[in-house]
């Protein structure tokens, strides 16, 4: 066997064990996306249809209405309230932003009254959303809460809504498996076909497609 025989068995050797190489990634992280990503995909669908002509009901939430007193102690702020409320009603998500109007005079009919201070904030999770109202001096403060639907709970899974730092990274891996999944499934094709301009001409079209399309 001569040098060039050698060479040419070496790069093959090569060849076959980088593409074996990609078929093991490509399919390990497709195992790891699988389940996620099935998730991921109907919650995408349902998003995508949220609004429109082709619009998907994602079900009627369920509303709850209270007035609970305020604490003997003190609240400062309408995030005071919110991390009271947390405690108080157990309830899971995070605080979402808070609204804060002073107390400012206004007129009824010909006469002329100070409005108190108004506060309100939102608690956001992925099961239940909660909105407390307060007029400071008042002796309680009015909640609100809506339980999602599933498909809306699956919804604001997707979003990352009121959910934790973990849950948002989790969601990350499974963008940067999609994302690698594309490059191996890209590479594999080009490696085992001999048509690797037909490929560039497929993925750079679809691209294009992708942009034009959210363009639009």
């Amino acid at each position: 066997m001569d040098d060039a025989e050698q060479a040419a068995r070496r790069q093959r050797s090569r060849r076959a064990n980088f593409i074996k190489w990609l078929r093991k990634v490509h399919g390990w992280v497709g195992l790891w996306g699988a389940v996620l990503g099935l998730m991921f995909g109907a919650t995408g669908f349902l998003l995508n249809h949220r609004a429109g002509p082709l619009k998907v009901s994602s079900g009627e939430p369920q509303v709850e209405e209270m007035q609970i007193s305020v604490p003997q102690k003190q609240l400062h702020s309408p995030m005071d309230m919110a991390k009271w409320l947390k405690s108080e009603l157990k309830i899971d998500g995070k605080p979402g932003k808070a609204k804060r109007e002073p107390a400012h005079p206004v007129a009824w009919g010909d006469r002329s009254t100070m409005q108190p201070e108004f506060w309100q904030v939102g608690i956001f999770g992925p099961t239940q959303n909660v909105q407390a109202e307060y007029w400071v001096g008042n002796g309680f403060v009015a909640v609100k809460r809506t339980h999602n639907s599933f498909l809306t709970t699956m919804n604001n899974l997707h979003r990352g809504v009121g959910l934790s730092v973990g849950w948002v990274l989790l969601i990350d891996t499974i963008a940067g498996g999609m994302i690698l999944l594309s490059l191996t499934g890209v590479l594999l094709w080009t490696e085992l076909n001999k048509r690797r301009l037909v490929g560039v001409v497929l993925v750079g079209g679809s691209v294009v497609a992708a942009v034009v399309c959210g363009l639009m």
